[in-house]
């Protein structure tokens, strides 16, 4: 699929890890275009280097070769603060394991990408506990929430600095096909309904049938 402009890009990019004495290719020069406002799953067998390319994808794992440039700035060049800034202002992060502080409430939760820019924003985050269906649960703790919500909150949370684009790795993974199809409908009709982009990684085709590609990854290569 060719894009014109694209909003994320991969060029070429390639990442290893040594295990002992042995050195592991997860990445073979992968080059990849994602579109504004596209919705993208990364699917592929548990291995196949699509967790680590969503993560190099997002500025938080360099390639030893190759670029990434997201939005006309090239990630990994201006040092790290640049990218974290990048990062907490246009990127949004949905997790397998949620990540939510366990002592802070779900609204407290929300608030916490906001707190970083010292920018709080409450209605914001009320707003956006309200479109996940959780306002009644606001003042909860994570630990009294099931799954299924606290996953809800970190899509809460992934919004709060209205980003350009949203990152998923396996965001269903820890749910049930029930819940894990209720959050994945939740943030793609999030997604669609604010224009964001949206890169989700998935082991599950059924899942990726609903976004507008679907890109496959097969040791450390693309294969589509």
């Amino acid at each position: 699929m060719a894009i014109n402009h694209p909003q994320l890009s991969a060029k070429d990019v390639y990442r290893s890890f040594k295990i002992g004495s042995r050195r592991i290719e997860v990445l073979r020069g992968i080059s990849l275009e994602i579109g504004r406002g596209e919705a993208v799953f990364l699917c592929g067998v548990s291995g196949a280097g699509k967790t680590t390319l969503l993560y190099t994808l997002a500025g938080l794992e360099r390639p030893e070769a190759g670029e990434v440039i997201f939005e006309g700035h090239k990630m990994y060049r201006n040092g790290s603060s640049a990218d974290a800034r990048i990062r907490n202002e246009k990127m949004g992060f949905v997790f397998q394991s949620y990540f939510l502080l366990p002592e802070l409430t779900a609204l407290e939760n929300v608030l916490v990408p906001s707190l970083i820019r010292n920018k709080q924003q409450l209605e914001v985050a009320i707003q956006n506990l309200q479109r996940v269906g959780l306002v009644d649960r606001m003042n909860h703790l994570p630990s009294e929430l099931s799954g299924g919500e606290q996953q809800r909150v970190a899509i809460a949370r992934a919004l709060i600095n209205d980003p350009a684009i949203i990152f998923a790795d396996e965001p269903t993974g820890n749910l049930d096909t029930a819940n894990g199809d209720a959050i994945m409908e939740l943030l793609l009709a999030l997604a669609r309904e604010k224009q964001k982009t949206l890169v989700v990684v998935t082991h599950d085709q059924r899942l990726a049938s609903a976004g507008d590609r679907r890109v496959n990854i097969r040791d450390g290569l693309l294969t589509n």
